[in-house]
């Protein structure tokens, strides 16, 4: 990660699971995936986590619980994403997830304290866990469908127009740039820190 921090600032992490075995079945180790999510946190870099909730696999509130407490552990403000397992390709078991799956794993992440939940690949069945939040003041800052940005409301400085409080992530600093109702085009961001 030392070579790469100069060139990134950003870094997507997968946490499949929290159970050692379970990540030894799928090529990988655990604590290396928890002390990499440490790591990347403790160099300055925006950190997000994506578990792809995947039924009598990782979604037992036992399983669920323990990720998010990890997660709030290192920080509150780092966004989870929970997102649903679809059969494709050669994994054709088991059923799919559905949403009350994705919304007890975000309700979970909530209890536990983080700031950012996302209940993901879902669109239009999760309710507000596709929309970003003000974590002081509530106020809707980012509305989403899936990936399509219906309203977006942080200021170029990061912030939120309602407070003025600093939203932490990664945000254009142009928010009229900002494509509303389509894909989009990639935006170059700056990270803006709760601290």
């Amino acid at each position: 990660m030392e070579y790469i921090r100069p060139y990134i600032s950003a870094y997507k992490v997968d946490l499949k699971c929290m159970q050692d075995k379970n990540y030894r079945k799928l090529g990988g180790v655990l604590q290396n995936t928890l002390d990499g999510i440490q790591r990347a946190h403790e160099m300055g870099l925006w950190v997000e986590i994506v578990t792809l909730t995947i039924p009598g696999f990782n979604d037992s509130n036992e399983e669920l619980w323990d990720a998010a407490r990890f997660i709030a552990g290192v920080a509150r403000d780092i966004p989870w994403h929970v997102t649903a397992f679809h059969k494709d390709y050669k994994m054709t078991d088991p059923d799919n997830t559905d949403a009350r799956t994705l919304l007890r794993a975000a309700e979970i992440g909530r209890e536990a304290g983080l700031k950012f939940v996302y209940a993901g690949n879902l669109p239009g069945q999760v309710g507000e866990y596709e929309d970003t939040f003000c974590p002081h003041c509530n106020e809707r800052l980012v509305q989403r469908s899936g990936y399509i940005i219906h309203q977006y409301h942080i200021t170029g400085e990061g912030t939120c127009p309602k407070c003025n409080a600093k939203i932490p992530g990664l945000w254009p600093k142009d928010p009229s740039r900002v494509v509303l109702n389509g894909l989009g085009i990639p935006l170059p961001v700056h990270y803006r820190s709760s601290q």
